[in-house]
């Protein structure tokens, strides 16, 4: 049985009338639970706006209401014309990301907060990364670092190979979910703000050093050294060496005149 017929066939059992109150969000969320139950997946064609009102008792101006909603988060898209209809997509991580950006700048995060979630998220990432990278991973990171090297040189460096760089340290692990949760915090947990503190020069090169360094740790697969080194990188112009010293994080210690040369140039 297809897609839309086994919808068609099971619509009685999916779907539920739905009491007074904040109705669309009812829907919506009666929607979200079925596809956390697995009994709609992505590619599913979801009956017509009329055969939902219907089933949820409702008028087809509240269904349509609810589909915009589920279309702007990304799990519906709307096509139109005779084969068309609302169909059951996952969400992309650029929506997904866009929505804690946006919880995340509405809740004031200063840097420091932002650097320790980072190192958090990150310092196990690179623990897989060092035991399941493959050799084009590695080719592919290395590439990413050269390209910045070159930016570099002629003064053009772009902040967008960083963040490459620690989506492709992600998509090393091949563990989707962790790719997709470190390319959706892209933006609310750049490092920017942090790195405005040493300069754009400095901070670039700062970046892609200890970026060559951390390839090198994986290559190596020595986990030691890369935790030590994405350390590093993840606190340097905060304040959570002196926050974080005392808790036994590899490569942070309390500050010194040698700090900066802990990490060798690649």
């Amino acid at each position: 049985m297809s897609g839309p017929e086994r919808i068609a066939a099971a619509a009685e059992d999916l779907f539920s009338p739905i009491t007074p109150g904040r109705i669309s969000g009812m829907i919506v969320e009666q929607i979200r639970s079925l596809i956390r139950d697995g009994r709609l997946t992505p590619g599913d064609r979801l009956p017509s706006e009329r055969e939902l009102a219907e089933q949820f008792g409702v008028s087809r101006v509240t269904v349509r209401d609810a589909l915009r909603a589920l279309e702007a988060s990304g799990l519906v898209a709307i096509k139109v014309g005779a084969s068309g209809g609302a169909f059951l997509r996952a969400p992309s991580s650029d929506i997904a990301g866009q929505g804690m950006t946006d919880m995340m700048l509405m809740s004031g995060l200063d840097p420091e907060e932002v650097a320790e979630a980072r190192l958090m998220l990150e310092l196990n990432t690179v623990v897989l990364a060092v035991h399941r990278a493959t050799d084009d991973d590695i080719d592919e990171l290395r590439s990413i670092c050269a390209r910045a090297a070159e930016l570099l040189e002629d003064g053009q460096y772009d902040v967008h190979l960083s963040w490459d760089f620690h989506d492709r340290i992600a998509r090393a692990t091949h563990n989707p979910a962790i790719e997709l949760i470190t390319r959706s915090f892209r933006g609310p947990l750049s490092l920017a703000r942090s790195r405005a503190r040493e300069g754009a020069s400095v901070a670039h090169e700062r970046t892609v050093r200890e970026h060559i360094d951390l390839v090198d740790a994986i290559e190596a697969r020595d986990v030691d050294r890369a935790r030590a080194v994405l350390s590093r990188h993840v606190v340097r112009a905060t304040n959570l060496e002196e926050r974080l010293g005392s808790l036994g994080f590899p490569g942070i210690h309390a500050e010194d005149d040698g700090a900066a040369d802990a990490i060798r140039p690649g």
